[in-house]
């Protein structure tokens, strides 16, 4: 298996498993690489050091696992909290990032194009409050604020759409 650093044209960094380079020229070729984050398929690859899995004195191997801890955001943003993010590296950035996607795909119901519509059917009492998420135009989203509903666009690539092969 090839693991290799990709990036986007938007400079998004990422990593992607292929079989051989063949593989990768190939699916790269097909259009079939994008970006984890915004879809992109403008890809380019890394240069990259090769992994060694170096075994301890007893044959056992050890693998460092990255970890990423991500807080929820206090209700008002505070300079504590802009300061901690512009310390953090684009990597801790993204990483949080998709898990808020993640989020709110698994917290939330799709309702596709009719989004604007439950929305008022929520905030007028015509429907149960619930966690939604889809598709609205520009001008229905303004109409939305205006009206003083709450709402927070979402761009969500489609690779995490769907489930992953």
């Amino acid at each position: 298996m090839k693991v290799l650093n990709l990036q986007c044209a938007h400079q998004h960094d990422f990593e992607g498993w292929f079989g051989s380079e063949d593989d990768f020229q190939s699916q790269l070729a097909r259009g079939l690489v994008e970006c984890p984050l915004c879809g992109d398929r403008q890809i380019t690859k890394q240069l990259s050091a090769p992994r060694l899995n170096l075994s301890t004195s007893r044959g056992e191997r050890e693998v460092a696992a990255p970890k990423t801890e991500v807080a929820a955001p206090p209700a008002a943003p505070t300079a504590t909290a802009a300061q901690d993010v512009t310390s953090m590296s684009l990597a801790q950035v993204q990483a949080a990032w998709l898990q808020a996607v993640h989020h709110v795909m698994a917290n939330t119901e799709d309702v596709g194009s009719r989004f604007a519509e439950e929305a008022r059917k929520m905030h007028y009492g015509e429907s149960e409050e619930r966690g939604i998420r889809g598709q609205a135009t520009p001008e229905q989203t303004r109409d939305l604020l205006e009206e003083g509903i709450s709402v927070l666009p979402l761009p969500i690539p489609d690779a995490l759409k769907g489930p992953v092969q």
